[in-house]
């Protein structure tokens, strides 16, 4: 018996220089295009669709990779063919590639002003659609040792207090720390919480040793540090 790999026709039709698999292994993962990449994951379609047409069809159900990233493993499952192992590797696949993303822009950065805090974090606060609130935490030299999600909540906000969010900067041995959350109605406009959490985390902050440098509010594509504004 073979122990070649089986491909559903679709795929097996295919000149072999052309199968997603073959053409990374000789080309990179660079020169495949979205679906094909997907369709490695997949390693198998239907008796309806290859893997590659499966791929093809699961991004146009989403309208690209962004959509996808931020679907759940059970509204991944409700495109036809796609069963609960493929939406689990999918979502597992776009959470590492995120997570790698993150961790490159963190490396050894260090912080200087709001707009540093937005290239670091904007791409991770532009796929929620619910509230999360994240901290960042530095040491004496402002770089990053580490970002933490503190908390996440529904459409209408999320509860995060100082003895959340400092227990993690204690924790890390952190000499500073800033605070960032979104609003997914897409207005970083900071609310009248947002200014009163953030006083009690700096006053926090004052009593441990640990400077609240600042609290960045952001919206769809844009953010508000309340730094900036003098609210700090």
């Amino acid at each position: 018996m073979s122990n070649a790999p089986q491909y559903p026709s679709a795929v097996r039709e295919m000149a072999e220089e052309d199968r997603p698999r073959e053409r990374l292994a000789r080309l990179g993962a660079e020169a495949l295009r979205d679906a094909e990449l997907i369709a490695v994951l997949f390693r198998t379609g239907t008796r309806e669709a290859g893997a590659v047409a499966l791929a093809e069809r699961l991004l146009s159900h989403f309208g690209g990779l962004r959509a996808l990233a931020r679907a759940s493993v059970e509204e991944i499952q409700q495109v036809k063919g796609v069963g609960a192992v493929k939406a689990v590797e999918i979502k597992a696949a776009l959470e590492l590639g995120k997570r790698l993303a993150e961790h490159r822009q963190a490396a050894s950065k260090r912080i200087h002003s709001a707009s540093d805090v937005a290239d670091l974090l904007m791409l991770r606060f532009k796929d929620y659609e619910t509230e999360r609130f994240v901290v960042l935490l530095l040491n004496a030299k402002h770089e990053v040792l580490k970002t933490q999600e503190i908390s996440r909540g529904g459409l209408a906000g999320t509860h995060a207090g100082p003895a959340d969010v400092f227990r993690q900067a204690v924790r890390e041995g952190a000499a500073a720390i800033i605070v960032a959350h979104n609003h997914p109605s897409g207005d970083p406009e900071p609310s009248r919480t947002d200014q009163e959490l953030t006083g009690r985390l700096r006053e926090s902050g004052a009593i441990l040793g640990i400077e609240l440098l600042d609290h960045i509010v952001f919206g769809d594509g844009k953010y508000v540090s309340l730094k900036e504004r003098h609210m700090l």
